[in-house]
């Protein structure tokens, strides 16, 4: 053991006894050297597998990766776009881009490599919500496909070890139960050149992972990894690290505060490739050449030609690692590393070996060189910024791009060169003559680009489309970095168009009345440009003629607006009302979504402009009056509101006199989120009993609700969550009280209502109520299960309530018909009796 090392290893078992005082008198420590420094030490990787953005391991994941250097990477199938949003209003495609963003930078602080089967914003591999079932989520993904892209990371990626973060159990998310599946699947197919032999015939290998493990408990686990231990470089435990990188997850309130202190990670040995599965194991590792001086140490007689070569790299990483924290050592040794590798991999490659993989062999050799040119930038010191004039684009325009570069460290860089990495049909001028810069020198190169007059626009799930790349030489060995610009580059269109509604719904059972529809108009040339703009209606609509508008150099936004009024003869269907800007003959019909937060950046969602809206038969009591206390979950007040029904939003139920409504509806959640009304239920209940009619929307279990005094009588909401629910969309019903009024009026509900639902049907089903309450439908999912909770209702004094878990606020923004016939049938309930 060198020196340094032996120094390190005291301060990590006197920080491992968390004493606060000896964490004050730590010597400091280069953590960016350190984490480049540190993979060195092993040729082992890992790679944990989960569905979401958040699914990752976070505290062993940053022990193995910043703790002992093991080369760790996640799969992660979809993008998070079923889950909520608790920064901002973005859903869907724009909450799965933030989410992405906030699984890159939240690994950045554990040091993992990202991967996602979900290639595309329009992908079928696709958070679609809750599932209780493997085999729905597989169907629904695409078995097919989603399985040829996870055996296509593991030969890419070749891991040695494999653990999905969550078993394949009934109390499990049906999409962590998926890749649980995949997984252990991959174990064998990985390896088999008969499963998508195409991959091979791309040049891909196979590749046979070492290890499989999944979670475990101390009972039945193989080996417990102590991950709790202090780290002196970066003045935290592993789990501190882990949930620094889970604060990232802004979007889903991830990351907590935790204590110092021992943790175990308990895992079980399922699969092996390199020996028999023990009762009981020391390491992860046991079987894997932790490094070259182990790997070369198993090679047999007839391949060990090449076991003095990796005996030399071996200790030329070595030196490496004992050069830490000194810059310029640490420099000159990574070059020297860097030589030895390079000439390992040429006799490796011109070597017929007798029973070494050479693709094994190679691919551990060439995460060396990749490693080694990292720890080289790094040790010297340069920094590198690539600064964008125009960071966004459009089709066929020039932007100016300077890299600045300033050798902070000090060694002399030699052969300086630099290349911008853009798509093959764009251009790129400007000449760079390889140079020196010296130690504390600083220089500024220019580059013009023009993106091609067919550039794709942007896509926020692809690469970079502009880089810059950095060579230089230490000694006589070249390095190569690649340096992004701080802000996104993208190719936009020229104008975006947004309507000031997304949706519309056309009630046929009232009269038509003009609609006034705002489109903003935003310019992303940057520059003069005049468009056409005009709403694309349906046939039998009217509106008025196109529009146009001209902006100068500079001018970003403006606003045009168009009165439309639908036929009075109009088929109940969906239908699209589109935005369209004419450029020279060109039409534009996207709207674009900027997403920009301080921790990940921003990104762009290019999407449709249309108005999505559909007209349906929806009749209500013409004085009804309606009080909605929103939850800020939902938008049903907004929807309600729009299809001409009279809503008023409650801002605090303490001051409202509630005896002037008919109805009063509680959003989704609404107890958790809405203090007022928690502290004013008896207010409510007292509202009901007087002869006013409540509908209450669904809560969790620890959203402030008391099972016996939030209802009128005990509501118990049923727990685990996961077995209160119907997941399926279409699953089949039955109205047990058909005549009730409920069922019929003010509209009749029939089997069509119940058809075209999105995502469940609902959540957090009821698993304990009073007799008082009168049950109206059950509901049966995939699995089996039936419930009779979805509406409970009872009389309460002289009113009603009624307590509804069924998702009706994703059906009426989604447009379901039926979603808005049968919840306007339920909060007309009152005034109907």
């Amino acid at each position: 053991m060198k020196k340094w090392q032996l120094i390190l290893l005291i301060l990590l078992l006197i920080g491992s006894s968390f004493t606060p005082a000896l964490a004050t008198e730590e010597p400091q420590h280069d953590k960016e050297l350190w984490s480049a420094v540190k993979p060195l030490d092993t040729i082992t990787s890992f790679m944990n597998t989960g569905a979401h953005p958040d699914d990752e391991r976070s505290h062993l994941l940053a022990y193995l990766s910043r703790g002992l250097g093991v080369h760790t990477a996640s799969i992660i199938a979809n993008r998070g776009e079923g889950g909520q949003n608790e920064i901002g209003g973005e859903l869907g495609n724009g909450l799965g881009i933030i989410r992405s963003r906030e699984m890159i930078e939240a690994s950045k602080v554990t040091g993992v490599k990202v991967f996602h089967l979900s290639e595309t914003t329009s992908d079928e591999i696709y958070d679609f919500g809750f599932s209780k079932s493997p085999d729905e989520t597989l169907e629904k993904w695409g078995e097919e496909v989603a399985y040829e892209r996870f055996i296509r990371l593991i030969r890419e990626y070749q891991p040695d070890i494999v653990m999905p973060s969550f078993l394949d159990v009934e109390s499990q998310h049906g999409h962590h139960r998926a890749i649980n599946q995949l997984s252990l699947k991959a174990f064998e197919d990985a390896a088999d050149p008969s499963v998508f032999p195409e991959q091979l015939d791309e040049g891909l290998q196979t590749w046979q992972i070492k290890k499989l493990y999944l979670p475990a408990n101390a009972e039945n686990a193989t080996i417990g990894v102590e991950v709790g231990d202090y780290d002196p470089v970066y003045g935290k435990t592993y789990p501190q690290i882990g949930e620094e990188s889970r604060y990232l997850h802004k979007s889903q309130g991830m990351g907590r505060e935790i204590e110092p202190g021992p943790q175990t990670e308990y895992l079980k040995l399922v699969k092996s490739s390199v020996g028999d599965i023990p009762k009981k194991e020391s390491s992860i590792f046991e079987g894997i050449s932790y490094s070259f001086n182990e790997y070369a140490k198993t090679l047999k007689k007839g391949d060990n030609r090449i076991k003095g070569s990796l005996q030399k790299l071996h200790k030329e990483l070595e030196e490496v690692l004992d050069a830490y924290p000194r810059h310029e050592a640490v420099l000159k040794e990574s070059h020297d590393a860097l030589r030895a590798v390079r000439k390992s991999i040429k006799k490796v490659e011109n070597f017929s070996f007798q029973e070494v993989d050479k693709n094994d062999l190679l691919h551990r050799l060439e995460i060396k060189e990749s490693q080694l040119q990292h720890v080289s930038m790094v040790a010297s010191q340069l920094n590198i910024t690539v600064d964008v004039e125009k960071p966004v684009l459009t089709q066929g325009t020039k932007t100016n791009v300077s890299v600045e570069m300033k050798n902070e460290g000090k060694e002399a860089l030699k052969d300086l060169d630099i290349a911008l990495l853009v798509p093959k049909e764009w251009e790129v001028k400007g000449n760079i003559d390889p140079g020196t810069l010296e130690a504390g020198e600083k220089e500024s190169f220019d580059f013009t680009v023009t993106a091609a007059d067919e550039a794709n626009y942007y896509q926020p799930y692809e690469a970079e489309v502009l880089t810059a790349e950095v060579t230089y030489k230490v000694g006589k060995e070249e390095a190569s970095i690649t340096a992004a610009p701080d802000e996104t580059t993208a190719v936009l269109p020229e104008i975006g168009l947004k309507a000031d509604i997304e949706s519309l719904v056309v009630n046929t059972a009232q009269p038509r009345q003009e609609k006034t529809v705002t489109v903003t108009a935003t310019n992303y040339t940057g520059s003069d440009v005049s468009a056409k703009v005009n709403l694309e209606l349906p046939e039998g609509w009217n509106s008025v003629d196109a529009k146009t508008i001209s902006f100068n150099s500079g001018e970003k936004e403006k606003h045009v607006s168009f009165t439309i009024t639908a036929p009075e003869v109009i088929k109940d269907e969906k239908f699209f009302i589109t935005p369209v800007a004419t450029i020279d003959g060109e039409e534009l019909k996207s709207t674009v979504q900027e997403i920009t937060y301080d921790h990940i950046g921003t990104f762009y969602y290019l999407k449709s402009s249309a108005i999505e809206g559909v007209a349906f038969d929806l009749k209500f009591p013409g004085n009804l009056k309606v009080g909605y206390i929103e939850s800020g979950f939902d938008k049903v007040a907004d929807q309600l509101s729009e299809v001409g029904m009279d809503i008023t939003k409650i801002k605090d139920v303490s001051l409202e006199d509630l005896s002037q409504y008919d109805t009063i509806v509680t959003g989704i959640r609404a107890y958790l989120s809405r203090e007022d009304l928690l502290q004013n239920n008896q207010k409510l209940l007292e509202f009901a009993k007087n002869g006013g009619h409540v509908v209450v929307q669904y809560n969790k279990p620890g959203d402030n609700w008391d099972p016996n005094i939030t209802a009128p009588y005990p509501l118990t909401i049923g727990s685990p969550s996961i077995d209160w629910r119907v997941t399926d969309e279409e699953s089949k019903y039955s109205i047990t009280k058909p005549e009730h009024p409920l069922f019929n009026q003010p509209n009749k509900i029939t089997d069509q209502d119940w058809k075209g639902w999105v995502q469940e049907r609902g959540l957090y089903y009821p698993m304990q109520w009073d007799e008082n309450y009168e049950t109206f439908l059950t509901m049966t999912d995939l699995d089996g299960d039936q419930f009779e909770g979805g509406i409970l209702m009872t009389d309460y004094g002289e009113g009603s309530y009624l307590y509804t878990n069924l998702v009706w606020y994703r059906q009426i923004q989604a447009q379901v018909p039926g979603g808005y016939r049968i919840f306007t049938n339920l909060i007309s309930h009152g005034e109907n009796q």
